[in-house]
């Protein structure tokens, strides 16, 4: 009867254990599309110091990856580019509520902007957002349906235009709509759209994160691509959020934040600035200062008065996104 006893105890504990606490823990990553290079450097960083720990990733435009988390792909944190989407998996249950208290600055360890990456000395002389309107340009980004950061482009063009035709709503949408008119294909995210504009060659000016253009700059260099950046652009924040219907049934909850805390480290805001994202801790923001020219940033909330009604009013179906984009 004793044996008996103490094997069912043992068996009682050992369901409770934290699987943070057990000896392999592996947490599920959905990411946007173009996160790829940082993730790969901050899973590489976490992992040394956290050797139970695995991290395996899964990339795609973050609308895609909020409606495959809610159709069963197990992710424990979720690191997007846009609050809709993580909104999305709260209004599905999978997310609470107050995410954005859980970790500093509104749950956002760095950020970025759209910007704009050009052909080799800039033929078409491409500097700001009313350049992407002229006929004589053909403009990439991917499908702001499925894609955060074509939401992004969308959204900068919209604050753009705004500002430049006194917020008046047919010179606006006129706008915006030459924008998208100049778009030989849209992609359905972001890293799909560097290929068409890099290794296809199509287009005249690829609209991306600036974290984005910058690496592509890097890699391929100034005889292949120049990066610009506009004059005035969209503060994008990306947030980061514990999946927490997925961690309390896989028991991930403890790791799952270890993992995410690691982002606002100074390591890990050190790494997201070298892939070029610009960050909140002032050291490492001032490491970088010469590595990123000015601009004049407007948010969200001073634009479209906030995440809601932007849902609402641009992103809703039959609103102001589909009646720009149509049913492409």
């Amino acid at each position: 009867m004793k044996r008996t006893l103490l094997a069912s105890a043992l068996l009682a504990a050992s369901l409770v254990i934290p699987a943070s606490a057990q000896e392999n823990t592996k947490l599920l990553n959905a990411s946007y599309d173009i996160a790829r290079e940082l993730f790969a450097a901050e899973n590489e960083a976490f992992t040394k110091g956290h050797p139970n720990i695995t991290i395996d990733q899964s990339h795609a435009g973050t609308s895609k990856q909020a409606r495959a988390i809610v159709e069963g792909l197990e992710a424990d944190v979720v690191t997007f580019n846009q609050v809709t989407d993580i909104d999305f998996l709260v209004k599905n249950g999978f997310v609470s509520e107050d995410w954005q208290a859980d970790f500093p600055n509104n749950a956002s360890p760095y950020y970025s902007f759209p910007s704009f990456l050009v052909r080799p000395g800039n033929p078409k002389n491409i500097q700001n957002w009313d350049d992407l309107a002229r006929e004589d340009v053909k403009v990439v980004f991917p499908n702001p349906k499925t894609s955060g950061n074509a939401r992004y482009t969308y959204l900068a063009a919209t604050a753009y235009a705004k500002e430049a035709f006194n917020d008046d709503p047919e010179k606006v949408q006129d706008f915006v709509k030459k924008i998208f008119a100049n778009v030989p294909v849209f992609d359905t995210g972001g890293r799909a759209a560097t290929t068409t504009f890099v290794e296809r060659n199509i287009g005249d000016v690829l609209v991306t994160f600036e974290a984005e253009t910058r690496g592509i700059a890097r890699e391929f260099g100034a005889d292949k691509v120049e990066a610009v950046a506009p004059q005035v652009s969209l503060l994008a924040e990306f947030p980061v959020a514990i999946v927490d219907r997925v961690a309390e049934k896989r028991g991930t909850q403890e790791a799952a934040k270890t993992y995410l805390d690691f982002l606002y480290t100074e390591e890990g805001q050190r790494i997201a600035a070298q892939q070029g994202h610009r960050v909140h801790d002032e050291k490492v923001s001032a490491e970088f200062k010469e590595q990123f020219p000015e601009i004049r940033l407007v948010n969200v909330d001073d634009v479209f008065g906030g995440w809601d009604k932007i849902q609402d009013e641009h992103f809703a179906s039959g609103a102001q996104l589909d009646q720009i984009y149509g049913n492409r």
